[in-house]
């Protein structure tokens, strides 16, 4: 029963959080338009009917049922179809040219809304609007970041000796059970016991791990002093490394091969122990690599995407295995919270950290997805100003006349279009993420 409130708390936390990671993303697009004079007659959290609204000035604040979105109705996104016509209602939604959401403005005179239009606006102000919800997006991922990663910190390797091998099994074989013709393991030899934290190593004081394995591998057949503490006494050891082979990685972890395709293999010198694993807290410098590698991720499952729609097609309609790396709907990654919220195994710091790490993520994959420039996303919206920008220099440069704003609303079947193939990607991640989800823990 606990582990099943605890997966229900994991996912209304992430549900939580997107929500106001949604409602601050729109918070991104209103502030400046405010501050730059637009009409806004709305601003809504979710879509759908309205379950809660309150007036206050020129603008309807609200929630609505489906909280799957949100939106900020300004007066005149799309410019007017014919000079001196009436601009088109349109809201920074996603779902806007779909559920049909009144943007209409009611509280003002049509000339004082078509005064403060959001496409009489200066391109670059209209350029900060669109990009505000990203940009909030990516801040909040940055905060966050932070304190999963100064806050909580990171695993990484200790010196604290986390296991010791009895024995020494070749690198060619695949087995972990020791064999009796199996030579011990130097480290058990040495008498070296899991919890002993290393402090020198051949007389060098050592602050991490890489240093210890470095001393290890180039001293096979050497004895060589160790000193560790053990229960809060300096322990002194010998332990003589024993020449081993060993599959010879590269930087990123692969298995070098030669020209013909065969595992290149190593000798160094080998111990048989292990570190283990603590959290370690990072300092500020690593906040913005780790968002940096996170939206180059995002940006690969986006280039990658049609590719990767095929296999969860086919994990969803048939047996194969989902990639654990591949895209999620809302369902999976609910599903996945819950799975870190109620598993026994983790400590409960590093259930919230996770929790908090998702979130990052989730902020992550809103900013770079709306960026994309397709109509209705918020890149679209820069797109066609950029366009527009480009369009009137180039006009000014042969000495013509302004050829005034772009209609953007002749793009409104294509972003229907785009609109009908996100929808339908959006209801095919969720079908796979119930029928065959992707499970962190078997």
């Amino acid at each position: 029963m606990d582990t099943v409130i605890l997966f229900i708390v994991g996912v209304l936390v992430i549900a939580l959080g997107l929500l106001v990671s949604i409602a601050l993303h729109e918070w991104g697009h209103y502030y400046p338009a405010k501050k730059f004079g637009v009409y806004i007659s709305q601003f809504m959290i979710g879509f759908g009917p309205t379950l809660f609204s309150r007036t206050k000035g020129d603008t309807e604040y609200g929630i609505k049922a489906i909280p799957l979105g949100g939106y900020v109705a300004m007066a005149g996104m799309y410019a007017p179809a014919e000079p001196g016509g009436k601009p088109e209602a349109s809201t920074t939604g996603f779902f806007d040219q779909v559920v049909g959401d009144s943007a209409t403005p009611q509280t003002a005179t049509e000339l004082d809304i078509d005064t403060r239009s959001f496409y009489r606006l200066p391109l670059h102000r209209r350029i900060i609007i669109m990009l505000g919800g990203p940009v909030m997006n990516l801040l909040i991922a940055i905060v966050l970041y932070a304190v999963v990663l100064m806050g909580f910190g990171f695993p990484s390797l200790s010196l604290t000796v986390g296991f010791v091998s009895e024995c020494v099994v070749p690198a060619t074989e695949s087995r972990s059970e020791c064999l009796p013709e199996d030579p011990a393991a130097p480290g058990a030899a040495a008498g070296i016991l899991p919890g002993d934290r290393i402090l020198s190593v051949a007389g060098e004081p050592v602050d991490e791990w890489f240093r210890v394995t470095e001393i290890i591998r180039t001293s096979p057949g050497r004895p060589v002093a160790l000193v560790v503490d053990r229960g809060g006494e300096d322990v002194q050891l010998s332990v003589t490394p024993l020449l081993s082979e060993r599959y010879a990685f590269d930087e990123s972890g692969e298995i070098l091969v030669d020209e013909d395709g065969n595992p290149i293999v190593e000798y160094v010198g080998f111990v048989g122990i292990g570190s283990s694993f603590v959290n370690q807290r990072q300092s500020v410098t690593t906040v913005l690599p780790a968002v940096w590698d996170n939206v180059v991720g995002v940006v690969r499952i986006i280039v990658t995407l049609p590719e990767r729609l095929v296999d969860v097609a086919q994990a969803a309609f048939g047996t194969q295995e989902r990639d654990p790396n591949g895209p999620l709907s809302v369902v999976g990654v609910g599903r996945i919270a819950g799975e870190i919220a109620s598993v026994d195994s983790l400590a409960v710091r590093d259930r919230v950290s996770s929790l908090i790490g998702i979130l990052a993520s989730l902020n992550v994959a809103l900013f770079v997805f709306n960026l994309i420039p397709l109509l209705p996303l918020d890149g679209g919206h820069v797109a066609v100003g950029l366009y527009e920008g480009a369009k009137r220099r180039i006009y000014r440069a042969l000495g013509k006349s302004d050829p005034g704003p772009v209609n953007a609303s002749k793009l409104i079947p294509v972003t229907l279009v785009v609109v009908g193939i996100l929808g339908s990607m959006s209801l095919l991640l969720m079908y796979a993420d119930i029928v065959n989800p992707i499970r962190l823990f078997g």
